[in-house]
C-alpha cells in the first residue's frame, strides 16, 4: 500500500455513553431496562453510539490510507508517549480536544466532530468527510495551525499540571479553602471556595459564568447595568491568564481584597495550601485529573511554556 507518509497518525476515540452503561450493568439489556425503568429514553443511547462508532470505522479506514494509523482510547492519554513527528486525530467532543493538547508539546491535533447534529464542537472544525484532505494539508504543512495559550501549576513537591481551558484550586468537597495568596505586590490569607484560572480558550467558558454571575449581582446592588460577561472572552493565544476568587469570606483572619487578576510571565500568582486535607488542583472540569494541594504545599501558576496546536 502507497502512503502518504510513514510517520504516525494518533487517533484518539473516547467510550460513548452506551459503552459506559454497558460497563456499569454489563449488557445492553440490562442498560436499557435501567434506562427505561427510569423514564428516559434509551434509543438516543443507541443512536449516539450508532453514529459515533460508524464515524470511527470510517476514520480508521481513511486514516489507513495516510499513514501509521494507532487507535488510542481517550483514558491512556496521560500515560501515551506521543512522538514529535505524530500527526494527532481526535475524535469526539471539544472537552476530549481540550484534555489532548494539554498532554501535547509540538504536535498538531485535528479535532473531527463525529456527530455534527448532536455536537457544537468549537474544537472541531471538521467532519470525517474532511479528514482525507485535512490530514494531507496538514502533513504537507499546508493547514493554518492556532496556537492556544495553556495554564500551568508548579508545586514545591514538583508536581506539574496543566489545564487548556481551566485550573481549580480549592477544596475536594464543598468546604471553604484556606491558603495565602500573593501576586505582584498583593498578599493576603484567603477562605473561599476556590480560584477558578482561566485560559483565553476557556473564557467562554468557566470563567464567563464567573463573569456573568459577579456582573449581574454588582449590577442588582448597585442599580446600574453592566454588561462585563460580554467582553469577557479573550484571545486563545493570549500572552496571560485571569484569575478569579469565588466567594471570598472576609474575617478577622482572612481578606478579600484580591479576588481578580491577569497573570503574566512577569506576574505569576503563588499559593500556599492551608487546608489538612482535601485540597486539590484539578484542570478543564476533570475531577479525577488533580494533583493534592494540602497543608504547607506551595503552588506557582503561571502561563505555561508550550501551547496547543490546533489545525484549522
Amino acid at each position: 500500500m502507497d502512503r502518504a507518509t510513514e510517520k504516525k497518525i494518533v487517533l484518539i476515540a473516547r467510550k460513548t455513553r452506551l459503552d459506559e452503561l454497558v460497563v456499569r450493568f454489563n449488557t445492553v439489556d440490562q442498560a436499557r431496562f435501567y434506562v427505561e425503568h427510569l423514564g428516559a429514553d434509551f434509543s438516543d443511547y443507541q443512536e449516539e453510539d450508532r453514529t459515533y462508532k460508524a464515524a470511527l470505522q470510517s476514520a480508521q479506514a481513511c486514516l489507513a490510507g495516510l499513514g501509521r494509523v494507532q487507535l488510542l482510547d481517550r483514558a491512556y492519554v496521560p500515560n501515551f508517549i506521543f512522538g514529535k513527528d505524530d500527526t494527532v486525530v481526535v475524535l469526539g467532543q471539544d472537552g476530549l480536544v481540550a484534555n489532548v493538547l494539554k498532554y501535547l508539546t509540538v504536535q498538531p491535533v485535528v479535532g473531527v466532530n463525529p456527530d455534527p447534529g448532536r455536537w457544537e464542537g468549537v474544537l472541531l472544525p471538521f467532519q470525517v468527510g474532511d479528514l482525507e484532505g485535512a490530514v494531507l494539508d496538514t502533513l504537507r504543512g499546508r493547514r493554518a495551525i492556532r496556537r492556544v495559550s495553556m495554564a500551568k501549576a508548579e508545586l514545591n513537591t514538583g508536581q506539574v499540571l496543566y489545564g487548556v481551558n481551566d485550573l481549580f484550586i480549592g477544596p475536594k468537597s464543598h468546604t471553604s479553602a484556606r491558603y495565602s495568596l500573593q501576586i505582584g505586590h498583593q498578599s493576603e490569607h484567603q477562605s473561599s471556595s476556590g480560584i477558578i484560572v482561566s485560559t483565553g480558550l476557556g473564557s467562554t467558558g468557566w470563567f464567563r459564568s464567573i463573569v456573568a454571575g459577579a456582573t449581574g449581582i454588582a449590577s442588582h446592588l448597585t442599580g446600574s447595568p453592566l454588561q462585563g460577561h460580554q467582553q469577557s472572552a479573550f484571545a486563545w493565544d493570549a500572552d496571560y491568564l485571569c484569575f478569579s476568587v469565588r466567594e471570598p469570606w472576609p474575617s478577622r483572619t482572612s481578606a478579600a481584597g484580591v479576588t481578580f487578576g491577569r497573570i503574566t510571565p512577569d506576574c505569576p500568582l503563588s499559593l500556599i495550601s492551608q487546608m489538612p486535607e482535601n485540597g486539590v488542583i484539578f484542570s478543564d472540569g476533570i475531577e479525577k485529573d488533580f494533583i493534592d494541594f494540602n497543608a504547607g504545599t506551595r503552588a506557582t501558576i503561571v502561563l505555561a511554556e508550550k501551547k496547543g496546536h490546533l489545525v484549522v
